[in-house]
């Protein structure tokens, strides 16, 4: 009926659009067709514009790498100084030979006194040595005992008494002496008269 009421001229677009070929849009493809427009679409936006090339002025080029050369040729030639070690420097009065001491040659009776006294010295160190040891592991092995019975019968002390305590570190401690020390002993003021020399490092300005 719509096609008898449009008459001829229904007719006439039909044929035209079978001789180019044509087909009719599905409504399947519809989707992705809208999908390739858009992205057809933004392609183009998210280009970046083409930056402008600088001209660079060839003298002012050639001038900055000659300054650069007259630099390194400068530095090449002015070599820095380099700072002495003092303490590796032995001064000359101290190379005379007739200075030397000679090595003293103890007798036979003092070297062995001397090595029994070392020895009997290392034997009380480590007596010593084992009975801090023992001290220690007996008092951890208590504490261990006290807090896993404090857990069983107070949790909320043994949450306290496990806390971390800020104010033990920094922890100092003095080890034990290799030397026995000397009663009375009153040790001489350090005084000092500073001889250090300065050395100044000599930079060339750009």
């Amino acid at each position: 009926m719509a096609a008898a009421a449009l008459g001829p001229a229904w007719r006439a677009v039909r044929p035209a659009s079978r001789l180019l070929g044509a087909l009719p849009p599905r409504t399947s493809d519809a989707p992705r067709r809208a999908l390739l427009l858009a992205f057809w679409a933004l392609a183009p936006m998210r280009a970046e514009p083409l930056r402008k090339k600088k001209k660079v002025d060839p003298k002012k080029d050639q001038a900055a790498k000659e300054r650069l050369k007259k630099r390194i040729r400068r530095l090449e030639k002015a070599s820095q100084e380099l700072i002495p070690i003092e303490e590796f420097i032995a001064p000359v009065r101290f190379l005379n030979k007739a200075r030397e001491r000679p090595p003293v040659e103890l007798p036979f009776e003092e070297s062995e006194r001397r090595a029994l006294l070392l020895k009997k010295w290392s034997l009380y160190k480590q007596r010593k040595h084992e009975m801090e040891r023992g001290t220690t592991g007996a008092l951890l092995e208590a504490q261990r005992e006290a807090l896993q019975e404090l857990k069983l019968t107070a949790p909320e002390l043994h949450a306290e008494a496990t806390k971390r305590d800020p104010s033990l570190f920094p922890f100092e401690r003095r080890g034990p002496d290799y030397t026995p020390p000397i009663a009375n002993y009153q040790p001489p003021e350090g005084r000092y008269h500073d001889i250090t020399k300065v050395y100044t490092q000599v930079e060339f300005k750009r």
